[in-house]
């Protein structure tokens, strides 16, 4: 199945909804608990943005002074990101400053990353919106990482928005959230949602057309 996580799956993914991919994963694959459902709380910077890609993942922590090469983790883990990436980093609780920014959004964009989702702060709001980078966040502060927030590691498993994401992971965000696909089911996720999305498109036309939502909800077995 990770052969089948590219591009074109992620542009399938980015004509669905996140609602669809929690259904299937819901009820098509036995997950519960909202094990794959990002905390309400991240939030896209800015509205009708569309974000599906792999997984690239960042740890990082709060810290109590200039380490002796500051940036040193950060700019690494922007150069390790490849095409199709989203990063996907904590700040382990931290919230007084922000580890993402115009100038790493920049960078990630120029090697070929679709976005970021950062369970913590960014910072300069208006120029990421003028590039039109798609970042999910917690929160804004105008506050520098440097001497507040340092990255220990990156591309190994994380807890971000209380979900656990494996570097490789499909991740997918929209208006609504954010959700995460285990990459070896990503593929037959997407095929399901895809199914799902076309009764949908017909319930809604019997709507529209006169009928029930009992009637509907009998013949295509979907709500």
């Amino acid at each position: 199945m990770k052969k089948e996580i590219n591009e074109e799956l992620f542009k399938r993914i980015e004509r669905l909804y996140t609602g669809l991919i929690s259904d299937v994963l819901d009820d098509k694959l036995g997950f519960k608990d909202s094990v794959y459902i990002m905390e309400y709380k991240i939030r896209p910077l800015f509205p009708n943005i569309k974000l599906a890609g792999r997984v690239a993942t960042a740890l990082s922590v709060p810290v109590y002074q200039v380490p002796d090469k500051p940036y040193k983790n950060e700019l690494d883990f922007i150069e390790s990101l490849k095409r199709g990436d989203v990063a996907v980093a904590t700040q382990s609780g931290a919230m007084t400053a922000g580890l993402w920014g115009a100038l790493l959004s920049t960078g990630a964009m120029h090697r070929g990353a679709r976005g970021a989702i950062i369970d913590g702060i960014s910072r300069d709001t208006v120029a990421i919106k003028e590039m039109k980078f798609p970042v999910f966040v917690k929160g804004i502060a105008p506050g520098d990482s440097k001497g507040r927030i340092e990255i220990i590691n990156y591309n190994q498993p994380i807890k971000c928005g209380g979900v656990w994401v494996n570097p490789g992971d499909v991740v997918f965000g929209d208006d609504d959230g954010v959700v995460v696909i285990p990459q070896d089911i990503a593929a037959e996720v997407v095929n399901l949602a895809e199914e799902k999305f076309e009764k949908e498109k017909k319930f809604m036309r019997g709507l529209h057309e006169g009928a029930s939502v009992r009637t509907m909800f009998e013949k295509y077995h979907i709500l």
